[in-house]
């Protein structure tokens, strides 16, 4: 008797589609189950509101969780930048596969570059980190919010309407857009949001407590250490600085052998006021020594921006 598929929730979008499709692929090759795609409609799709009125990015998140509390999916692919990093009870990341590149990419009317953009030039995001990174870099600049999927937004670089927009490069990968982008960031220059390019596989925890279920060794396999250790230290950034989506707050970790380095930056809206701070970890070998070295890592970096005077910008309460 053929076992039933298992239901992978996953936002409607092209390219949340073409995410958890390449996730559903890579688990049927390591199950042997089939996978089926249940599409979830979630507050963030629903909505033309700015991110931050909408109460940040876990927007995105919120409705594929429930379903999955709910027993309508087995487990669920988010763009691991749009969750919260509050745990959600009974949830459990079960896989965080190789990271994509984690740069922020314009595109461009012109083939223009963030240097050669005209003075006054019209640049479409709906990131405040990206805005007053942007703004750091070249303050005259206008910004404007902007929402919808990478079409939409690419569409709007055009004569009367937008100069450029800034978008993820790992999303413009997957849905085979690269050749609108006409330049790949610095991430010295604009650092990426915590978590940018990586995906995050989520399964309920009893699920994944269970060594018969068919989820437990099938996105174990999926997990890339590497991507863990760099996204956690990111994301401990996050949360210690209690920033959310509205906040400036960039974060990008990277291993060069057994060294773990962490760069993370935050700046006024405005880009008038910019405060970062870099530190590494050697890591020891043993998995859960590495991963709680690298939470230290991120505490590290954290409270020296507080220490420097980050709440200030982030709006983290005193």
């Amino acid at each position: 008797m053929t076992p039933p598929p298992l239901r992978l929730g996953t936002r409607a979008s092209t390219l949340a589609l073409t995410q958890s499709t390449t996730v559903a692929k890579a688990l049927e090759a390591v199950t042997g189950r089939e996978v089926q795609l249940v599409r979830i409609r979630t507050e963030g799709d629903r909505s033309r509101a700015s991110l931050a009125s909408l109460g940040g990015t876990g927007v995105f998140a919120a409705a594929l969780r429930e379903a999955l509390l709910a027993g309508e999916c087995d487990f669920a692919v988010h763009s691991l930048k749009d969750l919260p990093t509050a745990p959600t009870p009974g949830l459990s990341i079960a896989a965080l596969p190789e990271r994509a590149d984690s740069r922020d990419v314009l595109c461009a009317r012109e083939g223009w570059t963030l240097q050669t953009l005209p003075e006054g030039a019209r640049v479409g995001t709906g990131s405040p980190r990206r805005a007053a990174q942007l703004l750091a870099a070249r303050p005259d600049l206008e910004i404007v919010d902007i929402r919808g999927n990478v079409e939409t937004r690419l569409g709007r670089v055009q004569p009367g309407d937008l100069d450029a927009v800034v978008l993820a490069r790992a999303g413009l990968a997957r849905v085979d857009r690269l050749e609108a982008v006409t330049e790949t960031l610095d991430a010295e220059v604009v650092v990426p949001a915590p978590g940018q390019g990586a995906l995050a596989v989520e399964c309920r925890s009893e699920d994944l407590a269970d060594p018969e279920h068919p989820l437990t060794t099938g996105l174990r396999a999926l997990d890339d250490h590497a991507t863990r250790l760099a996204v956690t230290a990111e994301r401990v950034v996050l949360r210690v600085l209690e920033a959310g989506c509205a906040a400036p707050l960039g974060a990008l970790a990277h291993l060069d052998g057994e060294t773990l380095h962490l760069h993370a930056t935050v700046v006024e809206h405005d880009g008038s006021r910019r405060l970062s701070h870099r530190a590494d970890v050697a890591l020891p070998v043993d998995e859960a020594a590495s991963l709680a070295a690298a939470e230290s890592l991120g505490t590290e970096v954290a409270n020296a921006l507080l220490e420097a005077g980050a709440a200030s910008i982030t709006g983290r309460p005193a």
